[in-house]
């Protein structure tokens, strides 16, 4: 057991009830990470460095890196509790809310409904609530992915590239998708047919600048740009809008529709 400044006694996880965190980087003062907890949720991520399996540390590994690099330089993780004290139906909210205010975090995912409901542009806006939808009950076999780090929604390569890498998904349900789609912020931007899905590794994807091995767990795709006539039934002149709420992103990037 650490010292008391850095674990919460029984009286203080009384007062703070719910709350929102931030794990600060002391050697630049960066946020590299936010989460939500109760309690002593806030030091566990450092105090349980050594203590997980190997499927979880792939998919925690950027956060448990910058944790390692902090300790052995003998600093400690700065600890910041953002508010506490959060209704239980509004600590989701808060929790997104503050993800979305810091860029380059190594959380895995965004927060809750961070896709649906995070920051954007006024034409990202007009465009979400103003533009056509997808068929209520598409007839094809679909994956479904979120992506958020998309420029120009006319250019179909980036489109590719982003949806195409890297993903966790059940690569079984994945082979039986007829067509990927491609989602920013609720509005399908792309559609595109998987002809193989592959290891994310750099021998499956030289053409990847950042492949470099590291996340061989997950899985992308070879494929193409769907034809003329799938590509206008889900994304139209400018995109469509998913309605259905079965198919709309929350902290999972990856949705199916019938397989």
């Amino acid at each position: 057991m650490s010292n008391a400044d850095d674990w919460f006694s029984e009286e203080v996880c009384r007062k703070l009830g719910n709350y929102v965190y931030r794990l600060i980087d002391p050697r630049n003062g960066e946020t590299f990470y936010v989460g939500k907890g109760r309690n002593n949720r806030v030091f566990q991520h450092a105090r349980d460095l050594g203590g997980v399996d190997d499927d979880e540390s792939q998919m925690l590994g950027a956060k448990l890196d910058r944790i390692r690099a902090i300790k052995n330089v003998g600093l400690k993780v700065i600890h910041v509790i953002h508010r506490h004290e959060i209704p239980e139906n509004a600590v989701f909210e808060v929790e997104a809310a503050l993800i979305d205010a810091f860029p380059g975090l190594t959380n895995v995912q965004g927060g809750h409904a961070s896709s649906d409901r995070g920051p954007m542009s006024h034409i990202e806006l007009i465009d979400k609530y103003n533009l056509p939808t997808v068929p209520l009950d598409p007839p094809h076999r679909l994956l479904v992915i979120n992506i958020n780090k998309l420029e120009d929604r006319s250019d179909r390569a980036a489109i590719y590239n982003l949806v195409r890498f890297c993903w966790r998904l059940s690569k079984a349900r994945a082979e039986k998708a007829d067509y990927v789609l491609a989602v920013v912020r609720g509005v399908v931007v792309g559609a595109f047919r998987a002809q193989a899905w592959l290891p994310a590794t750099r021998a499956n994807f030289p053409d990847i600048p950042y492949a470099d091995g590291s996340e061989a767990h997950r899985f992308g795709f070879v494929g193409e740009e769907a034809p003329a006539e799938i590509w206008d039934l889900y994304v139209g002149q400018r995109g469509k809008r998913i309605i259905q709420e079965q198919l709309k992103h929350s902290q999972n990037p990856v949705r199916y529709w019938q397989c």
